[in-house]
């Protein structure tokens, strides 16, 4: 098995659709990581209207030829998030890169990704 030294950083970015009343920020800038090695991050989302809303959520990794390296075991993105007013949750996303990213001469001089998440309004209630 090959020994990693490679350390990829991991960025967070965090935006909402027009008209969607959240607030909704990665709760960390970054994390470094190895390939293969997997990783926990979280992101924080707030309901600021007076109604229930029910969201959605849409994410791109970037650069995009690392995209097929960047695995999620866990999302909140595969649901639905249904917030009442006010309420705000902690969501994680558990995550690795694959170690084909090492061999893969497409990734020398990648050491940055970045994985953007955007909510878009699906119902209030």
């Amino acid at each position: 098995m090959i020994s990693s030294c490679r350390e990829i950083v991991v960025q967070f970015n965090a935006d909402v659709a027009d008209g969607m009343q959240w607030k909704f920020i990665p709760t960390q800038r970054e994390v470094r990581v190895k390939p293969r090695e997997s990783a926990l991050a979280f992101y924080t989302a707030e309901n600021r209207s007076s109604t229930p809303i029910v969201g959605v959520s849409t994410n791109n990794v970037t650069p995009m030829k690392a995209a097929v390296y960047f695995n999620k075991i866990q999302c909140f993105c595969f649901e639905e998030q249904r917030l009442l007013p006010g309420e705000q949750i902690d969501m994680p996303v558990f995550f690795y890169i694959d170690p084909e990213f090492e061999t893969d001469p497409r990734m020398d001089g990648i050491n940055n990704i970045i994985l953007s998440y955007t909510f878009f309004k699906v119902s209030e209630e």
